[in-house]
């Protein structure tokens, strides 16, 4: 139990505490007086701005009539779920733009500068006694056109880096599915429940 004689020494210390004196210090301390503790508990603030959740939150709130401090409560906790699944999504862009870098880094060291796509498909399909002009491509290039190279190259790039992911021992996606999977439950109650709580309404 607390003595006395401790009460008054904190209340003493408590009168050396006269905030904070640089700017940076007391903009800061201006996040204090929040109407809710979910933006301390959403917003991080060395990687995420408040005032972008605080838009957000304006935005999912605007489409529900909170009448009761129930619904109100139920709104803002729904918005803290949605944020937190665009933080996920944001995560797992994330994780395979690593991945696509490490990729990327790999080719340029073993199979040095690419070659000109052009050059490729100039010559490809062309058969050697055809009639076909140098700057006249035959009819079968269109299925094999650079542009859909690309999205095959593309598509077999994001293949090998969502099977690099999977089989890094962290089990980096698992987690955030599982993640996911759990805020998209919640999220769901609170949209069950506030349907019953409006139905409910005379």
């Amino acid at each position: 139990m607390t003595s006395f004689r401790q009460i008054e020494a904190n209340r003493r210390n408590a009168q050396l505490s006269t905030g904070p004196k640089t700017q940076q210090g007391k903009s800061r301390s201006r996040r204090n007086a929040v109407r809710h503790g979910l933006t301390a508990e959403t917003v991080i603030d060395a990687l995420e701005i408040a005032e972008d959740y605080a838009a957000f939150e304006l935005a999912v709130t605007s489409d529900y009539d909170a009448r009761t401090a129930v619904e109100r409560e139920l709104v803002l906790r729904l918005a803290s779920l949605l944020w937190r699944l665009r933080r996920a999504t944001a995560i797992e862009s994330g994780l395979f733009k690593i991945q696509a870098e490490h990729l990327l880094q790999f080719r340029h060291r073993t199979q040095g500068p690419p070659k000109p796509l052009d050059k490729i498909f100039k010559f490809a399909l062309v058969p050697e006694n055809s009639d076909h002009q140098d700057n006249d491509p035959p009819a079968s290039c269109e299925d094999l056109s650079p542009s859909k190279f690309d999205h095959t190259v593309q598509s077999d790039d994001l293949t090998r880096s969502f099977v690099r992911l999977s089989n890094l021992p962290t089990y980096p996606l698992d987690r955030l599915s599982r993640y996911e999977a759990t805020l998209w439950r919640q999220a769901c109650q609170i949209l069950f429940t506030l349907r019953c709580v409006d139905m409910r309404k005379p």
